[in-house]
């Protein structure tokens, strides 16, 4: 016989998934308040409907763009004449190498995508063993945040990014060890400049374990590392994990100043295989709304600065560039590309795919009614990691048809011919006319 817990628990999750799949063909209206200009409700609806059939929506849903009056909103394709697109049955090569250098492992995935850093704490073990699972099936990864590594995860440990970050919580040889990517977390978009928080009421007794804190009390990282202020700073931080992992790859995550072009210089010369330019909207439910509208860089004006001093610099073509921060849709993917990344990382995008509505409560402990952005054990239960994979990998699946889609409208067969192809992007215009 079922507890009462397991019954609840039951009957508010067929409640949900039931809600999710009305909204997404327009049976049942949405809530009164969801989303914004940047995730419109509509947007959100969209991204219900490819995490529940795999596939762009056919209804008249604007899936492409929010309506933010600005950055990936007022940009387009300048797509060929259709006489001139490839045959529809023409294969096109989304696949992205991300070891560049020849040093450690040749590590590539099968589309220019891998799922960004949320922490346990952050989100739920389940919800992190829903990502990592869809990112084995399409051969991608996650990153673990900077929260430590779950048991939970190990099994999966080919599909997972260790993150280092200035806290070094749950940081350890093992955990390093276990990574095919290490990846320092210098900045984060959002927040340049305040480090990472975790309020109290998500540091559960769990959470606390793995993080090595006290249940209950506020977790703070510093912000910066303050053993690095060099190039030669920097490179001690890539040789020791080059001597712990001889065959890891090295990532770094930086948030976007004014100088993120020259940064990413120094990253490469301290040895970095990617440098992950997290822009101004990249972050987490704790950042301050003002900080994330009024830091950090945009996203869209990182890239391009980025990738012009490294190809000024005759170094492009050994260093990967990840971006992320704003970037929620296939269509948004394939314009950072084209304005000089090689590829993009994504979080919000998941979250959405598995029922957020935006409501920004992602702070609290239990602040999430859909199950997401909690460490309450009752709440976390809404997500059973199975649906949880098989919706990400239904969003994933949506998107690799829609980049080829764009893709062959460009006349291009690879993803890879996209990178920093500003040509073929037109501006919009404050009105929006003629977006599409």
């Amino acid at each position: 016989m079922k507890t009462t817990e397991a019954l609840i628990v039951e009957k508010h999750t067929n409640n949900l998934r039931a809600g999710f799949h009305q909204r997404a063909l327009g049976i049942s209206p949405p809530p009164g308040a969801m989303g914004d200009f940047r995730w419109t409700e509509e947007l959100i609806l969209a991204t219900y409907y490819q995490a529940e059939f795999g596939k762009p929506p056919d209804n008249g849903m604007q899936y492409r763009s929010g309506n933010s009056d600005g950055g990936f909103d007022l940009l387009d394709f300048k797509f060929l004449p259709p006489a001139d697109w490839l045959p529809g049955g023409e294969q096109v090569d989304l696949s992205l190498q991300l070891n560049k250098r020849g040093i450690g492992a040749e590590i590539s995935i099968d589309i220019p995508i891998y799922g960004g850093g949320m922490s346990y704490g952050s989100i739920s073990e389940q919800v992190m063993l829903s990502r990592v699972l869809a990112a084995k099936k399409w051969n991608t990864f996650i990153s673990t945040g900077e929260g430590g590594y779950p048991g939970t995860l190990v099994d999966y440990k080919d599909n997972i990014i260790t993150q280092v970050a200035t806290g070094m919580f749950g940081v350890s040889e093992q955990t390093i060890k276990y990574a095919p990517i290490v990846e320092f977390k210098y900045a984060q978009g959002a927040k340049p400049g305040l480090g990472g928080h975790l309020l109290g009421d998500k540091a559960t007794t769990s959470v606390a374990q793995l993080r090595e804190s006290v249940p209950w009390i506020s977790l703070f990282s510093p912000f910066p590392f303050h053993s690095v202020y060099s190039v030669e700073d920097h490179r001690k931080h890539v040789d020791w994990i080059k001597t712990t992992n001889p065959g890891a790859l090295v990532s770094i995550k930086v948030s976007t100043p004014t100088d993120v072009d020259m940064v990413a210089v120094g990253s490469y010369y301290a040895g970095a295989n990617i440098v992950h330019l997290d822009g101004s909207y990249g972050g987490t439910g704790a950042a301050p709304e003002i900080a994330k509208k009024n830091i950090a860089m945009p996203i869209e004006f990182a890239v391009p600065k980025v990738h012009k001093y490294l190809v000024e610099e005759n170094i492009r073509d050994e260093v990967v560039v990840m971006a992320s921060g704003g970037i929620r849709s296939a269509h948004d993917v394939a314009k950072i590309i084209a304005l000089g990344a090689d590829g993009a990382v994504m979080g919000t995008s998941e979250l959405v795919a598995l029922g957020c509505t935006r409501c920004s409560n992602c702070e609290r402990g239990r602040g999430c009614p859909f199950g997401l952005t909690t460490t309450d054990p009752l709440l976390s239960q809404f997500v059973d990691p199975a649906w949880g994979a098989e919706r990400i990998s239904n969003l994933y699946q949506s998107y690799a048809l829609q980049l080829g889609e764009i893709l062959r409208k460009l006349g291009l067969s690879s993803i890879s011919e996209l990178r920093g192809r500003v040509d073929l992007l037109r501006y919009l215009g404050r009105s929006g006319q003629g977006r599409g």
